[in-house]
């Protein structure tokens, strides 16, 4: 019988009574179990009076439950039926279909819970509930027979994922006992689409929607055997949770989230569709180093080293890994991308699918809490995310790029300082959740972390001034949290951050050198990679490098972040933003402030941070990039305002001044070139040749921070040598702590650099060789490798003199196998 026909049947007569309460039983196989259940319900309901009806939705059984349903004699248990086995879902919504009663009562064939618990959901809906949701998660349950143990943990983890995507504030949405408001329920289930196990949360997530009351009602109940559920059955769930949450997602913010994947695409357009043989030229040597990094990790991972470090790069003291930004948090789960693709791939994409992640992580934030425009959102996400120092960053450092982690982090903050400062269980939810998020973006990029906790903390400065009442107010709850949060993050940061600042190879502060501060004319320029405005020169002179173009916003941004305020001052948040955005660009001019149009400088306020632990490795310009958000906030709030005016000139003489304040700040794609070739020496393994275990393969000259290129070699090599020299961060050596880019050069690295800067073969005596050979002796040199570069010949001449024999011509490169003259 279709649904539609028993429905039909059922309310035909109009002399029948609407029952006071259906219960419906999805059934498939049930045979064995069904018969005790219907015996058992039916003496419950028939001892309580009242109407009722039992319907029995069978999912296409096979052995003889249909029969079982309709030899009863009793009508008000009637069978619905359906062709083939479709599911649970399915199942449901005809029976559900079929019914008629006030409330209705959901239910499993196997009777796991008594059906004497009704009493307690039907209390719950007299409290004015639409549905009642039996629960074995809530203080309250009784357990009697548990699952297994493995049945137990998925469960447990599928109602987390639950929680976190789809459906929140129900901790069991599984519990086959539940009671509803059967007109609410009929419409439910007529609107639902799946046919699997997830249509009960399909079902309670329309009710949530809907705005119907649902409570959660601790239960009586016992695992019976002979379920239903078959392995195949969990990647279905999953694959129907992640339709729902596509389901959920508004198309207006599917577009958001697209375009800011189509911008990203755009950005590095020069380089993501053949990663592997483009170079961003900006970058300077950091994407082989990046590369390398990725590369690294994959390797460590697979063959279960520790990944914390290696010797594969200035050896022999080798690398401290997590003293470098390795961003483990991505590097380590991307391991098989990068085995199966190449760390050109992995960064690549890591790169791209951050900065969009990025974005839309903003634009989330920015709906939640500031505006409810999601055209004013998009704009100020993209700024906060496209800024020009974030453009900067994009050429060659994803720990400034790849920073989604950071917004989810400041709305827990907040959410703990809006608590109240009972130990209620979201607080502490929500404090937990920060500590593990902290401990991830610390694997994502601690400095990156370090700026935003900078950030917050001049927000929650300036807010605590406009709003001291608020302040007051979130002191306790907001420190409560924090420790919650903390006992949580430390715990699982404390053995990586020792083996950082304690761990081999472990450093202290860095010098960048001068020039590392941002001058008040930075900040009112225009970047290098503006589309519009753009000027390298001034760009250059004005920063240190193209990757740390770390102002730039430009003056007409500046102007209207200054109007925006004076026109919405009455808005704490405006206040709040502005202060946080005026303060870190005041940081990030350096120790000294220079007057503008005086020449006085007077003693800044990074004079107090600069020496402080953590903050003495921080180049101090960098601080500017908290203005990226802060200002994107200021023109989402001002352009959702604008939408409220009521003037059409008012509205677009602000919409003229954003597009005029943002117009110079659209980027041009970052620059690319094609990538030298590798040498064959490498890739095709003749290398193997001319190094033994133990040795390693010496680079002419060796690799270093402003000639990298041997890093790519040994990537395109599978990691199969070890080398001394290098790109990395390490210490000075000889019990100096003091951190330094790349290693010390000793006196053979040091004449070949010199050789490949001037061209000029040096004097070699006996004195210079018998050097070369302690270096070599050192560097457990098995061989030095000479590749195609400029002043080639005057580098070969001086190998010649120094190890004493002539470089042979093997596979595009000049090798000296120290073999051969040992």
């Amino acid at each position: 019988m279709s649904a539609d026909g028993a429905l039909e049947q059922r309310t035909g007569s109009t002399s029948r009574r609407v029952p006071g309460l259906s219960v419906v039983i999805p059934a498939y196989n049930e045979e064995r179990r069904l018969g005790p259940t219907l015996d058992a319900v039916t003496r419950h309901l028939e001892a309580g009076g009242g109407t009722w009806e039992i319907v029995v939705a069978d999912d296409g059984s096979t052995d003889a439950t249909r029969e079982l349903v309709t030899l009863r004699r009793d009508p008000r248990i009637q069978l619905v039926t359906g062709p083939g086995n479709r599911g649970k879902g399915h199942a449901l919504r005809r029976g559900i279909a079929a019914s008629r009663g006030r409330r209705i009562l959901v239910m499993d064939a196997d009777l796991a819970a008594p059906v004497e618990e009704l009493a307690h959901l039907d209390r719950a809906l007299a409290d004015g509930n639409a549905a009642a949701v039996g629960s074995r998660a809530l203080p309250g349950a009784t357990l009697g027979e548990r699952q297994h143990r493995i049945r137990e943990l998925l469960g447990t983890a599928g109602n987390f994922l639950i929680r976190r995507t789809v459906l929140r504030g129900i901790r069991d949405t599984q519990c086959g006992f539940k009671l509803f408001d059967g007109d609410k329920a009929r419409a439910a289930f007529a609107a639902s689409r799946l046919d699997g196990w997830a249509v009960d949360v399909e079902v309670l997530r329309h009710f949530q929607r809907a705005g119907w009351p649902v409570a959660e009602v601790p239960v009586r109940w016992s695992h019976r055997p002979g379920s239903k559920v078959r392995p195949l059955d969990y990647p279905r769930f999953l694959r129907d949770l992640a339709r729902l949450r596509m389901a959920a997602v508004r198309p207006v913010d599917a577009s958001a989230v697209l375009l800011f994947l189509v911008m990203a695409v755009a950005l590095y357009s020069g380089r993501v569709l053949d990663p592997a043989h483009r170079y961003l030229t900006d970058s300077l040597q950091d994407q082989n180093q990046w590369e390398w990094f990725f590369a690294v990790t994959a390797d460590n991972v697979a063959h279960l080293r520790n990944p914390l470090r290696t010797d594969l790069q200035g050896f022999p003291d080798g690398v401290n890994l997590m003293a470098n930004t390795t961003m483990p948090g991505l590097s380590v789960p991307l391991t098989p991308v990068t085995l199966l693709f190449g760390p050109a791939v992995a960064l690549s994409l890591v790169m791209t699918l951050g900065l969009a992640a990025t974005a839309a992580a903003w634009y989330r934030l920015i709906l939640k809490r500031l505006v409810r425009r999601r055209t004013a959102a998009f704009v100020g996400a993209t700024l906060a995310a496209f800024a020009p120092p974030m453009v900067s960053h994009a050429n060659a450092h994803p720990n400034f790029v790849v920073l989604f982690m950071i917004p989810p982090i400041v709305d827990r903050a907040l959410r703990l300082a809006e608590a109240s400062d009972g130990p209620g269980s979201r607080h502490t939810r929500d404090a937990v959740a920060l500590g593990l998020m902290a401990a991830y973006q610390l694997f994502l990029g601690e400095e990156a972390l370090l700026l935003a906790a900078v950030g917050m903390l001049l927000f929650a400065a300036a807010h605590a001034a406009v709003r001291p009442d608020v302040a007051r107010a979130a002191v306790r709850p907001l420190a409560r949290g924090l420790a919650i949060a903390a006992a949580v993050c430390l715990p699982l940061v404390v053995y990586p951050l020792a083996w950082q600042f304690s761990g081999p190879q472990s450093y202290t502060g860095i010098d960048h050198g001068a020039g590392t501060a941002n001058t008040v004319r930075a900040l009112l320029s225009f970047a290098e990679r503006s589309l519009i405005a753009g000027d390298a020169a001034r760009a250059d002179a004005l920063s240190l490098n193209p990757t740390e173009q770390n102002a730039f916003y430009g003056w007409p941004l500046l102007l209207l972040a200054l109007a925006i305020t004076a026109r919405l001052w009455r808005r704490p948040a405006v206040v709040a933003l502005a202060l946080t955005a005026f303060a870190a660009a005041v940081l990030s001019l350096g120790p000294d402030l220079h007057i503008p149009l005086t020449g006085v400088t007077v003693p800044g306020p990074w004079a107090l941070l600069a020496d402080l632990p953590l903050f003495e490795s921080v180049i101090e310009s960098r601080v500017a990039l908290v203005c990226a958000p802060a200002l994107g906030m200021l023109l989402a709030v001002a352009i959702d305002e604008l939408a409220r005016a009521r003037r059409l000139g008012t509205q677009y003489a602000g919409l003229l001044a954003v597009g005029l304040a943002l117009l110079p700040l659209v980027p041009a794609p970052l620059r690319s070139e094609p990538r030298a070739e590798v040498p064959a020496f490498f890739t095709d393994g003749t290398w193997r040749g001319h190094v033994r275990d133990g040795e390693t393969l010496v680079p002419v000259p060796l690799a270093e921070p402003g000639a990298a290129e041997a890093l790519h070699w040994q990537t395109a090599a599978g990691l199969g040598f070890r080398m001394p020299g290098g790109y990395f961060n390490g210490p000075y050596g000889d019990g100096d702590r003091t951190g330094v880019y790349g290693v010390p050069l000793r006196f053979t690295a040091s004449l070949l650099r010199d050789v490949r800067e001037t061209g000029v073969v040096p004097v070699i005596d006996a004195r210079s060789r018998a050097e070369a050979r302690t270096d070599l002796a050192y560097w457990r040199a098995g061989a030095l490798v000479l590749a195609p570069q400029p002043h080639q010949d005057a580098l070969r001449e001086t190998v010649d003199k120094l190890v004493g024999h002539r470089g042979r011509r093997v596979a595009g490169v000049w090798v000296w196998d120290l073999h051969e003259g040992s």
